[in-house]
């Protein structure tokens, strides 16, 4: 558990910074299109497309953010029944489930990567349009992972008598 934490600490700081400078472009990209248009009659031909992309990294970051700080949607009527060991094997039941919606939904994206690169579209800049998808598969494969460590930890705590662990 502490090599992924130390990793999952790592990936925490790039989630972090990438986010930040994502949104930050989108904003200064959708705020320069407004004022082009608005004022000059003009506008960046990529910009609404870039716009639309960086919307997609940023959810897609976002929802892994949220999984890592265990903030994403969860239906715990169950858990919050349940003490001790009983609550924590429902939480580890959802992890698990959690986990197989997500490596299912990377499968998923993988797949319309492939059949994107097939297609050979492009996005904006002569850009192939599957690189600025990437983000899917590799968003849901982290999620998958985040999904299965926490089951993994349930597991432990379930071993040491219902404890939270470091």
């Amino acid at each position: 558990m502490n090599f992924w934490n130390k990793w999952d600490t790592k990936i925490s700081q790039i989630e972090a910074a990438l986010i930040t400078i994502l949104l930050t472009l989108m904003i200064l990209t959708a705020f320069s299109q407004i004022v082009l248009r608005n004022f000059f009659a003009s506008g960046i031909d990529w910009g609404d497309a870039l716009v639309r992309y960086l919307v997609v990294w940023v959810a897609f970051i976002g929802a892994a953010i949220a999984t890592r700080e265990g903030k994403h949607i969860t239906i715990d009527l169950l858990s919050r029944w349940l003490t001790g060991r009983g609550s924590i094997a429902v939480q580890a039941l959802a992890c698990f489930f959690s986990a197989v919606i997500c490596g299912l939904l990377t499968l998923a994206a993988i797949k319309f990567i492939w059949f994107e690169a097939q297609m050979g579209g492009t996005a904006f800049f002569k850009l192939p349009v599957w690189v600025p998808e990437l983000i899917m598969p590799v968003t849901f494969g982290l999620m998958t992972l985040r999904f299965v460590m926490g089951m993994i930890e349930c597991g432990i705590r379930i071993a040491e008598g219902g404890k939270r662990i470091g």
